[in-house]
């Protein structure tokens, strides 16, 4: 996989993360939209950490700086 993210797409997504998961947490948000969220969170946090975003991929996007040589 090649990196197509780059390091504020990553911040972005993290803190999106992490207001989903204080919205569960604190019950600003229940039920079915509760894990919807959660799992969209995870699906953040994980693209973030090996950053690679497979959506980005099939529609040719890239934030990544590239190293001009």
């Amino acid at each position: 996989m090649k990196r197509n993210m780059g390091k504020t797409d990553k911040i972005v997504r993290v803190a999106l993360a992490i207001i989903a998961a204080l919205l569960v947490y604190f019950d600003v948000v229940q039920g079915t939209f509760a894990y919807v969220l959660l799992a969209m969170a995870s699906v953040f946090i994980l693209t973030s950490l090996i950053s690679f975003c497979p959506v980005y991929g099939l529609v040719g996007l890239n934030t990544c700086k590239v190293k001009k040589t």
